[in-house]
């Protein structure tokens, strides 16, 4: 039995390939159709920007693009470039993203100027094979300072026939000057048949059940279904999803059972997913009164303090090492006040 290939990124899931290994987007054809149209007519920007929410398959999208524009513009078939895209061994593609650590297991925590150093410098070389290059960044967001500002002077001055595609889960927090360099294309979840044909593809022996149960834990992101799998049958998760759906409506008691189940000893996975899935609720909340306009605006504002004191309140967990519980209560008890008087509101707008 061969041994298991090391993974390549921090959080990858065992058993599911890298996104340099897929071989079919699904949910995406809009960008990807865009970016072939720009192609097609040498119009390719020098930077891309792929930014939406994290595991909807940015990075998927990124190495297809990769993959058509250089088999587009070389001499080798589609599948033999696909294949050394896959293998990490393609002369002309450059990926960008946190490293495994040089002593001992684990990666580091971001992506250091050095490495991005060494970037730039391989791109001043002679290059592989003639045509494009291509270097995917995933994700910028991992760059601290140092190696933002790096990066930013490769993206000002690329190298001839050189594309770069960023991918960002947090657009807001880039430096404007980034993104002024970038044309950017916003992403979103799929569809839930989509994330069944995902899933059918990945986990092709699980049953209907599970995966019906994980399609609607994911919110359109098909990583999310492949954790929400991992966890099996978690009810509690299952419970505030349904209670997320419309807080305010649930008996006063309904989150306390939740917070009490998620904060087990032997729940830290699930808490963890809990935590992505309120983060989710908060930045879907925003974006459903950021486009109500004036009618929205109290409530937008609602919706910012709550994602200040969630965060806070989390992040206090975190480095105290606070009690789960009381964390968990606290922050859903901030989400029921918040959603009360913006229910009320949207029922008397109407």
């Amino acid at each position: 039995m061969s041994e298991a290939a090391p993974p390549r990124e921090p959080d990858q899931i065992d058993g599911v390939p890298s996104p340099e290994e897929c071989r079919q987007v699904v949910g995406h054809d809009a960008v990807l159709e865009a970016l072939d149209r720009l192609a097609g007519a040498a119009r390719m920007p020098s930077a891309i920007l792929l930014h939406g929410p994290r595991g909807i398959g940015k990075a998927s999208v990124a190495f297809t693009v990769a993959q058509r524009l250089l088999t587009a513009n070389g001499d080798e078939s589609a599948e033999r470039v696909a294949a050394q895209i896959a293998s990490g061994a393609h002369p002309n593609v450059r990926v960008l993203r946190i490293a495994p650590k040089e002593k001992g297991a684990g990666f580091e925590s971001a992506i250091r100027v050095e490495r991005v150093r060494a970037l730039i410098d391989s791109l001043h070389q002679t290059r592989g094979r003639s045509g494009y290059r291509v270097c995917v960044v995933d994700s910028i967001d991992d760059c601290n300072a140092s190696s933002t500002n790096a990066m930013l002077k490769i993206l000002e001055e690329p190298p001839a026939e050189t594309v770069f595609i960023l991918i960002s889960h947090r657009p807001g927090s880039l430096l404007p000057t980034i993104r002024s360099r970038c044309r950017a294309y916003a992403m979103r979840g799929i569809a839930d048949a989509d994330v069944r044909a995902v899933l059918a593809t990945l986990a092709p022996d699980a049953e209907g059940e599970a995966i019906e149960r994980a399609v609607s834990l994911a919110d359109g992101r098909p990583r999310r279904a492949l954790e929400a799998m991992l966890l099996g049958q978690q009810q509690a998760l299952g419970a505030l999803h349904d209670w997320l759906s419309s807080p305010a409506t649930h008996p006063d008691g309904a989150h306390l059972a939740i917070a009490e189940v998620l904060s087990g000893r032997n729940a830290v996975a699930e808490a963890s997913f809990a935590r992505e899935m309120i983060d989710n609720w908060l930045a879907d909340e925003a974006r459903r009164h950021a486009g109500a306009g004036v009618a929205g605006r109290f409530a937008l504002a609602s919706v910012n303090q709550l994602w200040e004191k969630a965060h806070a309140l989390f992040a206090d967990a975190d480095s105290l090492n606070t009690d789960t519980r009381q964390t968990l209560i606290a922050v859903l008890d901030a989400i029921r006040e918040h959603d009360e008087p913006a229910r009320v509101a949207a029922i008397e707008i109407q």
